[in-house]
């Protein structure tokens, strides 16, 4: 044999010594678990692919973000109020506060003593309120518009959520214009995603401005919820949507998971839409069901443009209070698999993980950390995303 040959052969060899050690290594780690390989263990998914329709193109604004604006604050009053199986209702955390101290409140007691102001008055009922309250200073809110154009050009608005705190909501409305949207009739319905406090007790601030806006709960809601709805008051029509799939109009649909959530909440209420051309968008108020379970489903329920799950946006749920468990980093391995092209994160996704999906070289569209927004690889409190439409 050559020197040359020899030479050849050391190389050979060591190259593929090392592309084994780290093909090994690879593997070793899980990340064959993550791959499209893998699903050839498990038998094939029976897709529904029901047609909701196109939409030329989606816009999302998030109106606020910030449900609350220090961990600490919340972790400590649900600690000491008896953990994250306790009602809601029952932390005297703002509107329902009724001055009796952390973990001695309820819905009942709370709002006799603001429902007499409601939905008019509400720079006195949070004067009231934040007496009365719990941490009345740690209270934001979650609310989102989105706008869809339909492919004849025609251009319809839902509101996502309300939020929690009266007086942050109502600044973060009239910022972004939804007070005159919403007195103009201009935005058609308004979706809740959940019960929780962060996304559901802000809706004396949309009401104030259209009483008799079209309501859309997921099922589930407990009889303290059903009970605001009128007290903060609402004055049109409320539908209660069944677990599945609910078209609204072509190309944007709801779907209900029927899933248990902390703070004693039930069932949550999502959006996927079809963009002509691109494929789908998924739209979360704070996605408790998974992010795998939202993606899946699409998968098996929905049929849409070119297969591709193109977008997703919202609170992910990830790391809402900023820890971090070695099991999350699944998740943010998971979120892979599925080729989104475009990913606008915030709310409960959690800072850290948001960190991880942009080192993780994802598509994050990134924001302008205005308004509170603590970082900018959140689409933060004023920002806007667009599938099918420049922004």
């Amino acid at each position: 044999m050559s020197e040359d040959n020899v030479n050849i052969s050391r190389r050979s060899f060591f190259k593929g010594a090392a592309m084994g050690i780290l093909g090994g290594t690879a593997l070793g780690m899980g990340l064959f678990s993550y791959s499209p390989f893998r699903n050839a263990y498990f038998p094939p998914v029976k897709r529904k692919m029901a047609d909701i329709g196109v939409c030329k193109s989606i816009k999302v604004t998030n109106i606020s973000e910030t449900s609350w604006f220090e961990n600490a604050v919340l972790m400590s009053d649900i600690k000491n109020a008896g953990g994250l199986l306790v009602n809601q209702y029952s932390y005297n955390w703002p509107p329902f506060g009724d001055g009796t101290g952390l973990g001695n409140g309820s819905y009942e007691k709370g709002i006799a003593k603001i429902k007499h102001l409601l939905p008019n008055n509400l720079e006195e009922a949070w004067a009231i309120t934040e007496k009365l309250s719990v941490s009345p200073q740690n209270a934001g809110g979650f609310a989102a518009l989105i706008e869809v154009e339909e492919l004849d050009g025609r251009k319809r608005k839902f509101l996502l959520d309300s939020g929690w705190s009266y007086k942050w909501m109502d600044e973060c409305f009239k910022r972004e214009g939804i007070d005159e949207m919403l007195k103009n009739r201009e935005i058609e319905a308004f979706i809740i995603s959940h019960e929780h406090f962060d996304h559901f007790w802000g809706i004396p601030v949309t009401y104030k401005y259209d009483p008799t806006i079209t309501t859309y709960i997921p099922d589930g809601f407990y009889p303290e919820g059903l009970q605001y709805l009128q007290d903060a008051g609402h004055k049109g029509k409320v539908i209660k949507v069944k677990p599945g799939l609910n078209p609204l109009i072509p190309g944007l649909a709801t779907f209900v998971f029927a899933v248990p959530i902390i703070c004693r909440v039930y069932g949550e209420q999502a959006f996927y839409a079809n963009v002509k051309d691109l494929g789908l968008i998924s739209i979360t108020g704070c996605c408790h069901f998974g992010i795998v379970q939202f993606a899946e489903t699409a998968y098996r329920e929905v049929k849409y443009e070119k297969d591709q799950l193109y977008g997703i946006y919202g609170g992910l749920h990830i790391s809402p209070f900023e820890d971090w468990d070695p099991k999350y980093d699944d998740l943010v391995l998971s979120l892979g698999k599925y080729g989104f092209q475009k990913i606008g994160c915030n709310h409960c996704t959690g800072l850290l993980c948001a960190k991880k999906f942009v080192e993780a070289g994802y598509p994050v569209v990134k924001g302008t950390a205005r308004f509170r927004t603590k970082e900018n690889n959140y689409l933060g409190n004023g920002d806007k995303i667009g599938f099918g439409i420049e922004i």
